[in-house]
């Protein structure tokens, strides 16, 4: 698989190479502060790195909380909006699929400060590189948002409500990813940037969080 993230994150950066730069333009214009967001994340075998994305907040780096309120952060920028919802924030994270930081597909990269709530279980989703894209990128980051009431503090309720959700989730791909389901997750994914999202029936929309997924114990 290593073959095939290097063969087509480097095909994707000269591809998508214009489209880049008209993003960092647009993010360089609109708001000052630099055009991309180096955040430090958790890589395979615990190891960190940095991972690049476009700048999508007036206050990027160490200020404010580390977790991101949705549509209620007033952080957001109007443009970063935009590209949030289409996940173009994200494609300077080609770079570091280039590097073998990052896979096309696999858990997601974690903000180091979260690690230590990982139980010794959970610690098995640093057994494969972090991807760009898994089954908690495409569904259950959405629903999430739906919770999170603007009082609340984000940290604290993904902490609480989202990280163990998120966890499981992860875990579960990584004991029974295949080939073909990465194939698919990547497909999902570009129909979710062209705009065909998942359709969340009214129980999903109304349900707790932590009846949203299911989770991997195996008791």
């Amino acid at each position: 698989m290593r073959i095939i993230d290097f063969v087509v994150s480097l095909g994707s950066l000269i591809l998508l190479g214009p489209l880049m730069i008209v993003v960092a333009i647009l993010v360089k214009l609109t708001s000052p502060g630099p055009v991309l967001y180096r955040a430090p994340r958790v890589g395979r075998g615990g190891q960190l790195f940095t991972m690049y994305k476009f700048r999508t907040m007036r206050l990027a780096g160490d200020d404010g909380p580390r977790i991101t309120a949705g549509d209620h952060d007033p952080r957001v920028t109007a443009i970063g909006g935009w590209l949030r919802r289409f996940k173009l924030d994200e494609l300077p994270q080609l770079f570091n699929i280039l590097r073998g930081q990052m896979g096309l597909v696999g858990p997601r990269p974690e903000d180091p400060s979260f690690l230590r709530f990982y139980t010794a279980e959970e610690r098995e989703v640093l057994s494969t590189r972090p991807g760009l894209t898994a089954p908690v990128q495409l569904i259950y980051h959405e629903l999430a948002e739906r919770h999170l009431r603007p009082d609340e503090d984000p940290t604290q309720y993904y902490i609480d409500h989202v990280l163990h959700q998120h966890l499981a989730m992860d875990l579960d791909y990584v004991r029974t990813r295949t080939f073909g389901g990465d194939l698919l997750l990547i497909w999902q994914t570009l129909l979710h940037i062209a705009g065909v999202r998942k359709s969340y029936t009214p129980a999903e929309r109304a349900a707790p969080l932590d009846g949203a997924i299911k989770t991997t114990s195996r008791s």
